[in-house]
């Protein structure tokens, strides 16, 4: 008999622990993967693996990769709906990540931004795991036979490397994976660096007040955004001519699910003061309640580890079903 029921398509994510979260992972990711979780089959995934390409301190890394679950949790990730899980808890990422780096080139490696950029830094002093990671990331989607991913315009030259892998693989041994599709959010909010905004909101830059975290205090959002550069044009309007007006006119966008021409039309005749006093309180708004529910899953370590436990064993059903495939393709003998 024929099931009425359509299979959900897949979808797989992760954040690196590897820093506190910012209001840019939180309007950019996190928010949009709560409106994913009723339609598609959600695989979401701290991956601490990742993080370990930077030397992390291990006290830090531990109580961070806890944290991001929790706020997983606490944004409105429902863990009875999708399937959240610590990376390193699924053994086969690394195991399939090796095999796929035999599969893999030098010279393609090479060429990602990302890692032409560090080594400029760096030299010859870079580590091995961040000229390698793009072929973990690979794993981590395909392991699951993702049908979509959602990414960021830094992330789609990864997205098409693991396409290029799974191709390569698939015409190599026979089809093994799903060739996955990026998925761009309906309201994609890119939300911009607070000092710089001609970059994006990142927890490595070092002076603070150019990133809001989840955690920051009312009084620490007060501060940083009456210090978000603006300009000297005093009209708001939403404009690449002035963009650290309409990356503040962003944040209002993705908290409130309105657009910029309302935001626009609501401020007529008033001020920059006006703006930065509603976009803090809006994100107060917003992350207070998420803050809240963070700190309690933080003092129930039971019940996280309750939901990472049983998201490691759910996710390592799904990967090891693909894992085995691949090995037995490739002529590895089955244990």
């Amino acid at each position: 008999m024929e099931s009425n029921i359509e299979q959900k398509k897949v979808i797989f994510s992760g954040i690196k622990p590897s820093g506190d979260l910012t209001l840019g992972n939180y309007l950019g990711a996190i928010k949009n993967w709560v409106s994913l979780q009723n339609e598609y089959d959600c695989y979401y995934c701290v991956v601490d693996l990742h993080a370990i390409t930077v030397k992390q301190k291990p006290a830090d890394l531990r109580k961070r990769t806890l944290e991001v679950l929790a706020i997983y949790i606490a944004s409105g990730i429902d863990p009875e709906k999708n399937t959240l899980f610590i990376q390193s808890h699924v053994p086969a990422h690394s195991e399939a990540s090796w095999l796929l780096t035999c599969n893999s080139y030098m010279g393609e490696l090479s060429r990602m931004t990302q890692y032409k950029d560090k080594s400029q830094k760096m030299g010859e002093s870079i580590g091995a795991g961040l000229f390698n990671y793009p072929v973990l990331m690979a794993a981590d989607i395909l392991l699951y036979n993702s049908d979509l991913v959602p990414v960021g315009k830094d992330q789609i030259q990864h997205l098409e490397l693991a396409r290029d892998i799974a191709t390569r693989f698939n015409n190599t041994y026979s089809p093994t994976f799903t060739i996955p599709e990026g998925y761009v959010p309906k309201e994609g909010a890119k939300i911009m660096d607070l000092q710089d905004p001609s970059k994006k909101m990142s927890k490595s830059e070092e002076n603070p007040n150019c990133y809001i975290l989840i955690m920051d205090s009312p009084e620490v959002i007060k501060k940083k955004i009456s210090r978000a550069v603006t300009d000297s044009i005093g009209i708001i309007n939403y404009s690449d001519d002035q963009p650290g007006v309409k990356n503040l006119i962003n944040i209002i966008c993705a908290i409130k699910g309105i657009s910029p021409q309302e935001v626009v039309s609501s401020y007529e005749g008033k001020g920059y003061a006006d703006l930065k006093r509603d976009v803090a309180d809006i994100i107060i708004e917003e992350l207070t309640p998420v803050q809240e529910r963070v700190k309690k899953l933080l003092s129930d370590k039971k019940y996280l580890e309750e939901i990472y436990r049983s998201g490691a064993q759910k996710a390592s059903f799904a990967a090891n079903k693909t894992l085995r495939k691949m090995q037995k393709k490739i002529g590895l003998i089955p244990k």
